[in-house]
């Protein structure tokens, strides 16, 4: 089976954090690593979410068979008092110029402002303009120094009904928020889904559902609930979690009819892939 992972960071070779999550995962945080992981499992591409600056030459260094999302993240953002310069737009435009960008990334939660602030408003003119979606951080953030409330999958349904031309993904399928998840997405059908950072570290899916029946029951109560498996992708936020484990844990977690359009169809076509 065909695998595009649909979410996942690449900081390679970077010391402190990514480092020490890739190991508790049982990887290294190397792009050789990857490589071959990707390889070993069957997974062809993935998309990153771009962390880090603007300038063109902060998103050189992706290989083949990576695409990626031009982020605008809390290190861009910290001190912008809500009022992102024009030129910071046009360097956002330049990436969406690029073949392997594939969309932008908002931080809500991240970012102390939500989505639908006028500062995004060239953001979602961008989208609409180039053809290409907005994926959403939405649900828990790691650390505490996000604020949720920007971060809550709600937030994402006034801004699909604001902008009905423009495609967004919500990232992590707004968990644990996964009523209020389903309903946005049963809701609106230019919203779509992955499944990314509902793992951390290793987890063997057989013990990890029997464990967390309540966790899991309730997930794919509300996936049903959502009904519609074409606007879901499968996604690993690596380094986060295992790779292989979370294979597994989404072969659980979604009807075998589905898992060619979860693992890798739907990602091909909402993100325009070419694999």
């Amino acid at each position: 089976m065909k695998i595009i992972d649909a979410h996942l960071h690449f900081c390679p070779d970077e010391p402190g954090y990514f480092s020490d999550i890739a190991v508790a995962a049982g990887h290294e945080n190397t792009e050789e690593h990857l490589r071959s992981e990707y390889k070993r499992l069957g997974i062809v591409g993935g998309i990153v979410m771009g962390n880090g600056g603007l300038e063109l030459s902060d998103h050189d260094k992706y290989p083949e068979y990576l695409r990626y999302c031009i982020g605008l993240d809390s290190m861009y953002l910290r001190d912008s008092g809500g009022n992102i310069p024009e030129s910071a737009w046009l360097l956002v435009e330049k990436h969406l110029q690029r073949d392997n960008c594939v969309g932008i990334k908002l931080y809500a939660g991240y970012n102390p402002f939500y989505i639908t602030d006028p500062m995004y408003g060239p953001c979602y003119e961008l989208a609409k303009a180039y053809k290409k979606p907005v994926a959403v951080h939405t649900g828990e953030t790691a650390g505490i120094g996000a604020i949720l409330k920007y971060s809550h999958p709600l937030t994402l349904d006034e801004a699909a009904v604001l902008h009905p031309d423009v495609n967004f993904v919500m990232c992590h399928y707004g968990n644990p928020w996964l009523q209020d998840a389903a309903c946005v997405l049963a809701k609106n059908e230019n919203v779509s889904a992955d499944f990314s950072g509902l793992l951390e570290g290793r987890n063997i899916p057989d013990e990890y559902f029997r464990e967390n029946r309540g966790y899991t029951d309730y997930l794919m109560t509300w996936i049903k609930y959502m009904g519609d498996y074409s606007r879901l992708m499968f996604g690993t936020d690596w380094p986060l979690a295992n790779l292989e484990d979370y294979i597994g844990f989404t072969e659980r977690l979604i009807p075998e009819k589905y898992h060619e359009a979860v693992f890798s169809g739907n990602a091909g076509r909402i993100y325009g892939l070419p694999w």
